[in-house]
């Protein structure tokens, strides 16, 4: 049987799974990521030997933080400060023998949705709400880029934003008013002094406030079909956050069409799955 490997390499944690031709996982393995640039590299060698013996391998995609080079495969994710300037496609290419691809983190889980979760719209747009906010955009199942192959961040936008709290506003990358600052996971903390999972109500409810905010220029901007939120602090809010932040996109949109929004159908494994589309497809992705 053939198979293919997807590495999901996260700041705190490396998921590896190998699968079918089809896409369907048949074994995984997690472990926490090293602070060691080499170890992590042996340590990622060996979940893959661990999944899916000495190949051979058709394919193998990894889902990382950025910012990286997806082209060259080089990458330097923000919060693995060893990791710069890694030739990760090269190092995997001549272990392994097989195409590697990789991408960052919010494109990889666009795929991921758009192969696996029965999804096929035109304009999807896969946003994540954890630890920090990304998303990915995919026009008819492509990647969109911007200039010079950037990657746009749509946790960088600015919105008009209420919050109890305003003087602990404040986004790691040095703007102001930035949607990160106020909805991610360590958005949250920061503002509300303890982690989302132990919001009360009214704070959940500012929070929804400020990300129907962020849909309302994404949908206004970008028109997407749809958007798919993610990640773990949307999975966490549940459906009752989303559609108050739905309600406030909604609201707050004159003259362009609403879009869906809804919750990931892949919970906490679609940049991994990402990686798995990767892996079979490059970036020319299709439903399966």
């Amino acid at each position: 049987m053939a198979f293919c490997v997807g590495l999901d390499i996260g700041g705190s944690k490396f998921l590896v799974a190998a699968a079918d031709e089809k896409g369907k996982i048949i074994a995984r393995v997690k472990h926490s990521t090293p602070h060691d640039l080499d170890e992590g590299i042996e340590l990622l060698h060996d979940m893959i030997a661990k999944v899916a013996g000495e190949g051979p391998l058709i394919g193998m995609g990894a889902a990382i933080g950025g910012p990286l080079d997806w082209e060259a495969g080089v990458v330097s994710p923000l919060h693995q400060p060893q990791w710069r300037d890694v030739p990760l496609k090269a190092i995997m290419e001549e272990r392994w023998h097989c195409p590697f691809f990789v991408d960052v983190d919010t494109n990889a889980a666009a795929l991921g949705e758009f192969t696996f979760g029965d999804e096929n719209a035109e304009r999807f747009l896969y946003m994540t709400v954890s630890t920090g906010i990304g998303g990915g955009f995919l026009l008819d199942g492509r990647i969109y880029r911007g200039m010079k192959s950037g990657h746009p961040e749509v946790g960088h936008q600015s919105i008009p934003y209420r919050c109890r709290y305003p003087e602990r506003v404040e986004c790691e990358c040095g703007a102001q008013g930035c949607l990160e600052a106020l909805v991610s996971g360590n958005g949250i903390r920061r503002i509300y002094g303890k982690p989302a999972e132990n919001l009360h109500p009214d704070e959940w409810q500012e929070v929804a406030y400020n990300l129907g905010q962020g849909l309302r220029n994404i949908a206004a901007i970008c028109l997407p079909d749809i958007i798919v939120l993610g990640g773990g602090v949307a999975v966490g809010g549940g459906n009752q956050f989303i559609d108050q932040a739905r309600k406030v996109m909604a609201d707050n949109l004159k003259i362009v069409p609403t879009p869906q929004v809804r919750l990931s159908r892949l919970g906490y494994e679609t940049a991994l799955l990402g990686s798995i589309a990767l892996a079979l497809h490059g970036f020319e992705p299709q439903p399966l």
